[in-house]
């Protein structure tokens, strides 16, 4: 049934189908650097970088990876948060010829060890104070490990020295030592960069080397790691450009995805692609930073998850942000999970965003973009958009696999050029992963409206089994949201004890600052509920927290609240 009967809703400048770069992406973002040399690549800090110099810094770091061992193929994980380290590292080593891997600084010490073990990597780049008290704990147990790059946050941030001296002294800026390892070779990032260019080309085959080994959030068990290859990068990047259709060397961006996360990734190498700027948030959370950063670098997009944008909204700093600030950004991106339709409708009011919010949807295994609003026309609130070019949906029944209909919600199972081939050392999951026509299964529930705007219902597992009914928990949380206590609401399944294979509904709510909880409020919310909610659909279980946890990326993190109740 996959007829793509949602190209008569594409913006007239998009192609419904495209033609790809060949080049690896080693040789296509070094010559993308050379068009621009003048241009201001990076903003960090009080730091910023043209392209000739991010492509000097990033081919110097390729040639000592070469120097110190790294062949084709070699993986070299980057443990940082979004700094211009991080970026001169992924280009360098593609321009050496390696294969990069992400790994969140937030994450555990055995979730580290975990990523480094199994993904082979033969050198990482990570901070001083992670080589110093994390790896530390680990290091004699990975023998294929041999280069270490450590690196401190402030070295380019452009602040004078006095100021990086007492950001140290306070410990406002985390330190380490960078002693030598044995066994190891232990080389500092600056003295990397000391490195004089001299670059050996390697072959690249595109449709068949890793690019990326990219872990998954690892929602059900360990984390598995993706298999992105250059095709699928360069793919994801053509489709995404011919999509906004924005004018390229002109793109000023701010965006607090982090670079560990496959999203923030593609971002990192689009604004090369484009010859943009990108402006670096190293802590997401600190949202006075990025107001601070929105008026002073004037950027014409700006590029988060839902949460991020409720917590930029909620700080009060943000009614200082000038109208002609706000006016300058032309395209707001939303991504990685649903954003409550009442919620974008507030946050445009605020932020006049009218028809400048497009909402995107993919995931790791698709580099990461699947679907998109469009960039000019049209854009329903509360759908994540149309498929991209060459981009194949289609929503099959959960239990049967049989393709379903329009306004049928079912899996969600893609096809396209920036799809994974499969998992990094997992045959098994790589085949399930696909049904016999080649499609991925996505795990997520969705439904197509009749002009071929894609809605996400659900994740599967997050489903809810109620007296027979489904249960979407986005459909509660979207309902919810609107009450106008509400700031987080996230919907799980607690399994019936009266009823095996069935889910009483639990709803886990934070409240909007400033509202105090009380038997009145909570009254009032599940009046609402019970107004609003179909009645199996209705929560039996609340529970009322200041705080929701949330994940790196700034997810809801259900999976934690399912880990509590089990416990």
């Amino acid at each position: 049934m996959v007829e793509k009967f949602w190209l008569k809703s594409y913006d007239k400048h998009v192609n419904p189908s495209l033609t790809y770069p060949t080049e690896d992406l080693g040789t296509l973002l070094t010559k993308k650097m050379m068009e621009f040399p003048d241009k201001i690549g990076i903003f960090f800090m009080d730091a910023s970088f043209t392209y000739k110099e991010i492509l000097e810094y990033s081919q110097k770091f390729a040639t000592f990876l070469q120097n110190n061992g790294i062949e084709k193929g070699d993986v070299v994980t980057i443990c940082l948060p979004n700094t211009p380290q991080y970026l001169f590292a992924v280009y360098g080593i593609y321009m050496a010829g390696g294969t990069v891997s992400g790994c969140s600084p937030l994450l555990s010490p055995s979730e580290i060890h975990y990523q480094l073990e199994d993904s082979n990597s033969k050198a990482i780049v990570t901070m001083d104070v992670i080589y110093e008290k994390i790896l530390s704990k680990f290091l004699d147990n990975l023998p294929n490990l041999k280069l270490i790059i450590p690196t401190n946050i402030s070295e380019f941030m452009g602040f004078s020295g006095f100021k990086v001296f007492m950001g140290k002294l306070i410990k406002k800026i985390p330190k380490g030592k960078m002693d030598p390892w044995p066994g190891k070779t232990v080389i500092p990032y600056l003295d990397a960069l000391k490195t004089e260019i001299n670059i050996k080309k390697v072959p690249i085959n595109v449709d068949q080397d890793a690019a990326l080994i990219q872990y998954t959030g690892g929602t059900t068990g360990r984390p598995k790691g993706t298999i992105i290859t250059h095709a699928n990068l360069l793919a994801n990047l053509t489709q995404f450009d011919a999509w906004l259709g924005r004018e390229h060397g002109k793109e000023i961006l701010i965006s607090a995805f982090p670079f560990f996360h496959i999203a923030g990734y593609l971002i990192g190498l689009f604004l090369v692609f484009i010859a943009g700027t990108q402006t670096l948030i190293a802590n997401p959370r600190d949202t006075d930073h990025i107001i601070k950063e929105l008026m002073d670098k004037k950027p014409t997009s700006f590029g988060n998850v839902p949460t991020l944008f409720l917590m930029i909204q909620n700080n009060p700093k943000s009614k200082e942000i000038p109208p002609e600030v706000l006016d300058n950004i032309s395209l707001y991106v939303s991504g990685a999970a649903p954003f409550p339709p009442e919620a974008i409708r507030q946050f445009e009011k605020q932020f006049h965003t009218e028809n400048k919010f497009v909402e995107v949807y993919g995931m790791t295994e698709t580099s990461p973009l699947a679907t998109a609003n469009p960039a000019i026309g049209v854009k329903k609130i509360g759908t994540v958009g149309l498929p991209l070019p060459d981009t194949e949906i289609k929503i099959v029944d959960i239990d049967s696999g049989k393709e379903l209909g329009i306004g049928e919600p079912g899996e969600i199972l893609i096809k396209g050029p920036q799809v994974t081939k499969g998992y990094h050392n997992k045959p098994e999951e790589s085949k399930a992963a696909f049904d016999n026509e080649g499609f991925f299964h996505t795990g997520d529930v969705g439904v197509f409206d009749d002009e071929g705007y894609l809605k996400i219902v659900d994740r599967t597992k997050d489903m809810l089994i109620v007296s027979g009914f489904k249960v979407y928990s986005v459909h509660v949380e979207e309902v919810l949201t609107k009450h106008p206590d509400i700031a987080i609401v996230a919907i799980i399944g607690v399994p019936n004890p009266d009823r095996p294979g069935a889910d009483i509904v639990k709803a886990v709510v934070q409240l909007k600052e400033g509202v105090v909880e009380s038997d009145e409020v909570k009254e009032n919310i599940k009046n609402f509920a019970e107004e609003k909610l179909s009645k199996y659909e209705v929560p039996k279980i609340w529970e009322f927290r200041e705080e929701i946890p949330l994940t790196l990326v700034g997810k809801v993190e259900k999976k934690a609240l399912r880990e509590e109740k089990k416990e």
